[in-house]
């Protein structure tokens, strides 16, 4: 599995997934990782990225499972 695979599966979870998960999960940088989620994620494969944050918690990224702009 690659690292690009790693991350498409912890923000298809239904939880999503934090900043620091995607970190853990494939040994990248911060800044990485969020130009991963804007270049690759929303850009290149056109999926929906939403988050959300609640109280005291990192902000939890997800994918809706369909394709869409």
């Amino acid at each position: 599995m690659t690292k690009h695979d790693r991350v498409l599966a912890l923000l298809t979870r239904r939880e999503g997934a934090t900043i620091p998960e995607m970190m853990a999960a494939t040994d990248w940088q911060q800044h990485s990782v969020r130009g991963f989620l804007a270049g690759t994620v929303k850009k290149k494969l056109g999926f929906t990225l939403t988050s959300k944050k609640f109280e005291g918690e990192f902000r939890r990224y997800r994918i809706e499972t369909k394709r869409g702009r």
